[in-house]
């Protein structure tokens, strides 16, 4: 922090400070952790942080957050893109599991449920069964 008084415009008007940046900031973030729903709020921040970007160069002053909040819509866009496509491709194998889960009651036939997917998963991908991770966060 300095002592120094922030620069003003030609006419002595202080510099003007964009706030949407910060918005677009906070859709992005929330899009970055809501995948495969969050493609809306990581659209919303990309398009805020633009939005907030050019506001900003047309009155000379700045948006705090702008350039931030459009990198991480953006990554949050691709990460819901690819969790949507995942869901597509392995949704018979999903499907199963989710049927699978809501009739388990003990742990014991959760991992059976745990085991069935990952099998299903291998064979479809080839990818060996210990390298296929589990959808139950307990495991």
């Amino acid at each position: 922090m300095t002592n120094e008084p922030p620069d003003s415009h030609a006419d002595g008007q202080q510099p003007t400070i964009e706030r949407g940046g910060l918005w677009g900031l906070f859709f992005s973030a929330a899009g970055l952790l809501l995948p495969p729903f969050g493609v809306v709020f990581s659209a919303l921040g990309v398009f805020q942080g633009g939005r907030a970007r050019r506001a900003a160069r047309q009155n000379n002053g700045q948006a705090p957050g702008a350039l931030l909040s459009m990198v991480l819509g953006w990554a949050g866009i691709v990460v819901s893109i690819f969790a949507i496509v995942g869901y597509s491709v392995f949704w018979t194998e999903y499907n199963a599991y989710h049927q699978c889960s809501t009739r388990a009651h003990t742990e014991a036939s959760q991992t059976q449920c745990d085991d069935a997917f990952r099998t299903a998963v291998s064979e479809r991908t080839g990818i060996p069964k210990e390298n296929v991770p589990t959808l139950n966060a307990d495991s």
